[in-house]
């Protein structure tokens, strides 16, 4: 393989710094939640959950572009957890959630931190790469500007 070849892939690869900044910013509010034994990903669940209300584990795994192994392991903490119920399940598994009362108060309670590293994430990006982010994010489908 030429050195332009792998000039051209390290030099450039959108993936690569898309992931590294993910990365970066996963890290930056899982340490400002981290006293609240949860994680990032944990509190987007809880708070996709009590946006769209009860639903199937699917539905959020949708909501928040996640695998489905992702979604089954949070899924089962946050059962344990008590932030979440199951409203109905089978022999398959749950069939739908439904955010408990301590799953909101759990919301409630990590929102400072989140608001801090919310501000630290803005911080890091710059005006224009927050800006970049909600476009591309709302363009693709992902989120709305509500």
């Amino acid at each position: 393989m030429s050195g332009s070849s792998i000039d051209e892939i390290v030099g450039g690869c959108l993936a690569v710094r898309a992931r590294l900044i993910s990365r970066a910013l996963t890290s930056l509010y899982d340490s400002a939640l981290a006293g609240h034994g949860v994680t990032l990903a944990q509190v987007n669940l809880l708070a996709a959950l009590g946006m769209v209300g009860p639903c199937p584990p699917s539905k959020l795994g949708d909501v928040l572009q996640l695998e489905r192994s992702t979604v089954s392991r949070n899924v089962n903490l946050l059962l344990n957890r008590g932030w979440i119920e199951a409203l109905s399940s089978d022999a398959k598994g749950v069939r739908e959630l439904a955010l408990t009362r301590n799953g909101r108060a759990k919301i409630e309670s990590v929102l400072p931190e989140w608001r801090q590293a919310q501000r630290d994430a803005a911080q890091l990006l710059g005006a224009r790469g927050v800006d970049a982010v909600h476009e591309i994010a709302t363009s693709m489908g992902f989120v709305s500007d509500a």
